[in-house]
């Protein structure tokens, strides 16, 4: 009999924003950016801030962060959950990290254009194509001297946190950023909180992620988020379906033996025949 999942899927919106994106849970992001901030100054308090932004003008084209906030410092942190790949999903990064760019400008007073900084910390559930042959988990982006490859401004920074790239095993965690790499990534599969994972964050992560401490009214929400993960999913894994079959069958028409077309694209031999 298949095990009923204890814990909920970190990947659907309800269970991001129940996690990371509510002021009893904000220690949990506090933790969360601070190892990936590594050794950036450190984040003491959080304020969490309206997701929607509108744009300087009326016909502005309006934009939905996941989570929104701003330190003590007055650093703004953009947080981003994206599950599938989008063409332009750097280019759209780009276009949110504007946003509180732009809102720093005062409207009616002089303004000598000092910004404080913007970091966007997006957390995928796919990976980048890989252009510089490193197999990596973290990216961080900066804007950089093209000629010294020295950051030019160090005030923008973007991370992207590929999550299928993390492959350490639970046995092999040495740091608090691995640890929550590892939660991320495998959370709705796991039965029990694993002996690695006692910190104290960690406990009440895994407090807070039980389905059965849901109320009637989270459970409802999170069977709908659950339902429209499950659905972008299946969407994405028959157009990929679609897209070997093509291959295959244009491979077939080539002269291909069945065998090298079945190890090219993944379709069994017999499915393959079949087109």
């Amino acid at each position: 009999m298949e095990k009923k999942e204890r814990y909920i899927n970190p990947f659907t919106d309800f269970g991001f924003k129940k996690l990371f994106g509510t002021e009893f849970n904000k220690d949990l992001l506090i933790d969360f950016l601070n190892q990936i901030l590594a050794d950036k100054d450190q984040i003491s308090d959080l304020t969490f801030e309206n997701t929607e932004n509108q744009g300087r003008r009326k016909d502005s084209r309006k934009s939905f962060f996941d989570l929104k906030c701003k330190s003590t410092a007055g650093e703004t942190f953009i947080v981003e959950l994206q599950n599938t790949h989008q063409e332009f999903f750097k280019d759209r990064s780009l276009f949110y990290a504007s946003f509180p760019i732009q809102d720093q400008a005062p409207q009616s007073k002089y303004w000598d254009y000092e910004l404080t900084a913007v970091y966007t910390i997006c957390i995928l559930n796919f990976a980048f194509k890989d252009q510089d042959g490193l197999d990596r988990y973290l990216r961080e982006i900066k804007l950089m001297d093209v000629q010294t490859h020295e950051p030019f401004y160090d005030k923008l920074t973007f991370i992207y946190l590929e999550v299928p790239r993390f492959r350490l095993s639970i046995d092999k965690l040495t740091t608090q950023k691995e640890k929550w790499m590892y939660v991320i990534q495998n959370l709705a599969k796991l039965q029990e909180r694993p002996k690695e994972l006692q910190d104290k964050i960690f406990k009440k992560f895994f407090e807070q992620a039980e389905i059965a401490n849901l109320t009637k009214e989270e459970m409802n929400r999170y069977d709908e988020s659950l339902k429209e993960y499950n659905d972008q999913y299946s969407i994405l894994k028959t157009a990929k379906l679609d897209g070997k079959r093509e291959v295959a069958l244009e491979m077939k028409k080539n002269g291909y033996k069945l065998k090298e077309i079945s190890k090219m694209t993944g379709l069994s031999v017999e499915v393959i025949e079949s087109l």
